[in-house]
């Protein structure tokens, strides 16, 4: 009797490791979803199909990009958050999900601290602040000049609420010391249209949206919201070069995994994705839309989003920015 319940054992703990590849394998034969919390064919999308390919080439699996666009990027991490899937799904969580929404709302569905565990940003786009070509400005200090000569608070756009677009130009607004009344689009390029057409003066508009409309001379860039001028455009000034010390604000993306998911597949997941970020293809692709690869590691990248989530919540704070 003994013996049989021995071997009944043993026969158990060599299944075990037979039972786990199993799972193992039946997991890397699934694709991997890439939640997106905007349309197709916007910035946030590019960047995703771009990284998506070659991180997926790397780790072996297919990867595909599911877009799952509203409300501020907040359908979409709850969508993440929820997931039973776990090593089946990763979601960019962005500027908005996990540095300014926590501080937007009241009330969330999900706890981007509690939820998401980070594998590694993936790029900041920078923004121009832009100005319809009918405006007689050229740089900082004469669009200044503008704004204050105007009757009444200065109209800007932005793609929606609570956007790094809208949040930085509040803050321009502060340390300019100019009212400015906002506008909400649904996105930056119907915002950007308007600004083309003289419907609104100027805005903060990304690289990504951007660049092609200033390359057309359809808008003027009078300064960038960087440290440093971009490679892509050396010829626009930055705004700190203009006069406004240390003023910097990107729009910027990480990926994250859902919470639970098994350490190992998240450092496996951060390693392939700092290699997609340095690969040919995909700076080529970044370099085009003018953005930035942040390749890094998970830690790195909650040191960031922490960073940003005090700093843009101050500007939330004084500003009394709510949306719910």
């Amino acid at each position: 009797m003994q013996r049989r319940h021995a071997l009944k054992a043993g026969l158990a703990a060599g299944m075990q490791p037979l039972l786990g590849m199993g799972a193992a394998m039946a997991q890397s034969g699934k694709p991997i979803e890439w939640v997106v919390g905007f349309a197709a064919g916007g910035g946030s999308d590019a960047v995703a199909r771009s990284v998506a390919e070659v991180w997926g080439r790397s780790l072996g699996r297919t990867v595909v990009v599911m877009n799952k666009p509203g409300a501020g990027t907040n359908i979409a991490a709850e969508y993440a958050a929820r997931t039973r899937e776990l090593g089946n799904l990763v979601f960019t969580a962005d500027f908005a999900t996990l540095a300014a929404n926590p501080h937007l709302f009241r009330k969330l569905s999900y706890n981007a601290e509690k939820d998401f565990v980070p594998i590694g940003l993936l790029a900041r786009f920078p923004l121009f602040l832009v100005v319809g070509n009918q405006l007689p400005v050229h740089n900082l200090q004469e669009f200044s000049a503008w704004a204050r000569s105007q009757s009444s608070a200065i109209s800007y756009g932005s793609p929606g609420l609570g956007t790094p677009h809208h949040l930085a130009t509040e803050l321009l607004s502060q340390r300019m010391g100019v009212k400015m009344v906002h506008v909400p689009y649904r996105g930056a390029g119907p915002a950007l249209i308007d600004v083309i057409g003289g419907q609104l003066p100027f805005m903060l508009a990304d690289s990504a949206a951007a660049a092609q409309h200033i390359a057309a001379g359809k808008v003027r860039a009078i300064g960038v919201a960087s440290a440093q001028r971009l490679k892509s455009h050396p010829e626009v000034p930055t705004l700190a070069e203009q006069g406004l010390k240390d003023f910097e604000a990107h729009a910027w993306q990480g990926l994250v995994a859902p919470a639970g998911t098994d350490e190992a597949t998240v450092h496996a997941w951060s390693e392939a994705l700092q290699q997609a970020l340095r690969s040919p293809a995909v700076q080529a692709r970044f370099e085009a839309l003018a953005l930035e690869p942040l390749p890094g590691t998970p830690a790195q990248m909650r040191e960031y989003w922490r960073s940003e989530s005090r700093r843009w919540g101050q500007v939330i704070a004084s500003a009394g920015i709510r949306l719910d």
